[in-house]
């Protein structure tokens, strides 16, 4: 079992893994969990074709990027912010010595980003979402902007 540490920010731990999955993780000491995230954006990253949208042609870079692939990184993003806050708020907890009731935070953001990629994913090419007319309309719109 891990001794507890000293007092870690759950913003700070936050912020970093905002930056990039693991960081947070590296900031919490939890060397294992952040490097596994890191391996997994970069895999992620090679996969989606993601890099291509840097570079200024979106026509290109739609046409590029690979979806199913891409649509893993809202949750990836999502268990980096949570594991890291929630790690931190742990040790701290342990720190002072208030072990009662292991409470999570954040749990309903990265639910949200877990099902939003499950949406996505699933249902992105679906005739599904061209049956309501909110979702249509929101489509067409977003579609007029690319051109």
């Amino acid at each position: 079992m891990r001794q507890s540490r000293q007092y870690q920010s759950p913003y700070a731990a936050l912020f970093w893994s905002c930056v990039l999955p693991g960081f947070g993780q590296f900031y919490n000491k939890d060397y294992f969990v952040g490097a596994v995230l890191i391996v997994l954006e970069f895999f992620i990253n090679l996969n989606s074709n993601l890099t291509l949208s840097l570079i200024g042609d979106i026509q290109l870079a739609h046409q590029a990027i690979d979806y199913r692939w891409a649509l893993f990184y809202p949750s990836l993003y999502g268990y980096g912010i949570w594991q890291a806050f929630n790690a931190a708020k742990a040790n701290n907890d342990k720190m002072l010595g208030n072990d009662a009731g292991q409470r999570t935070y954040l749990s309903g953001f990265f639910l949200g980003l877990v099902l939003g990629m499950d949406f996505g994913l699933f249902w992105h090419d679906s005739s599904f979402i061209t049956h309501f007319r909110s979702i249509r309309y929101w489509i067409s719109l977003s579609l007029m902007d690319l051109h």
